[in-house]
């Protein structure tokens, strides 16, 4: 096991498991038609899948146009208060296909905001993509249209997920066992 910062990580996806995914994403989301595609990172969380996923889609012939936007729904704690936008996307969405990637789908709100959002401003159509869906957190009936993983119900970090802004620079997703202080 892990230890990070005196925690022990329990690793649930490896580096491995997670780049094998990116690449088959890549390649169904390469096979399905595209009218000028968009594809927003919606940050801070899916940075480093969002980096990898858009290389993979190079790697499958696709070359979109990438941007980012910084949506908040947790900040330094654990619990989601509300979604609102910190820094926006700077690209005309209208009449474009929009692929959003985000680190997890877990109760929708962030998803369905930033669907809604593009929508809302003329995407053609919008897609998401998410490296983990937690079915058992969610609210209402959003589904990502890419998974790369079904997460159980534990709390994740790494691979850009965080928790008070720690263990994002881990190449693996994990669960911080709790009590787990490494000596």
């Amino acid at each position: 096991m892990p230890v990070v910062r005196g925690k022990t990580i329990d690793p649930l996806f490896t580096a491995e498991q997670i780049g094998e995914r990116n690449l088959a994403l890549a390649r169904e989301i390469a096979s399905r038609p595209q009218r000028d595609l968009l594809v927003i990172s919606i940050l801070k969380g899916s940075f480093i899948f969002a980096a990898d996923l858009i290389r993979a889609l190079h790697a499958a012939g696709l070359a979109p146009e990438v941007e980012f936007i910084t949506l908040s729904s947790y900040g330094a704690g654990t619990q989601s208060r509300g979604v609102k936008i910190l820094r926006d996307i700077d690209s005309d969405v209208a009449g474009r296909d929009v692929l959003l990637i985000d680190d997890i789908l877990e109760s929708g709100r962030t998803l369905r905001f930033a669907r809604d959002l593009m929508l809302e401003r003329g995407a053609a159509g919008v897609s998401i993509a998410v490296l983990l869906d937690k079915r058992s957190r969610r609210e209402g009936t959003l589904e990502a249209d890419h998974v790369g993983f079904e997460c159980p119900d534990y709390f994740v970090v790494g691979y850009g997920m965080d928790v008070a802004y720690a263990f994002r620079e881990l190449p693996f997703v994990g669960i911080v066992r709790e009590g787990a202080e490494a000596v």
